[in-house]
């Protein structure tokens, strides 16, 4: 038999709740939709060769986290990286713009 641990936040930040797979159990009364709103995430399917799933479950389990929460890093990551460059190219297209202007800009009103 197990002894019992306080819950305390002291044991939260210790370690001694929460870490101990000896008082893990898989929950069998999960509502998945309220689940994926509550984490903001929406399933889908998609098809990936099977090097690549292997190569991120290879890659998950050196850094200690699943492969899917590993894949939604990588996405995220790609995503947030092309919007930035799709924002850099659009501004340098607006000064670019701004400097076709013959005359430097002077005819322009404030409004306010």
């Amino acid at each position: 038999m197990s002894k019992k641990t306080v819950g305390t936040s002291e044991a939260w930040e210790e370690g001694d709740l929460g870490q101990n797979e000896e008082f893990v159990r898989v929950s069998k009364n999960v509502d998945d939709t309220a689940l994926n709103e509550a984490a903001g995430l929406q399933p889908i399917s998609i098809r990936l060769q099977k090097s690549l799933i292997e190569d991120f479950k290879m890659i998950a389990e050196i850094n200690g986290i699943g492969y899917q929460p590993l894949i939604r890093q990588v996405l995220k990551r790609f995503a947030d990286s092309e919007k930035r460059r799709i924002l850099r190219e659009k501004s340098a297209e607006i000064r670019a713009l701004g400097d076709d202007d013959p005359n430097g800009g002077e005819n322009k009103q404030a409004f306010g």
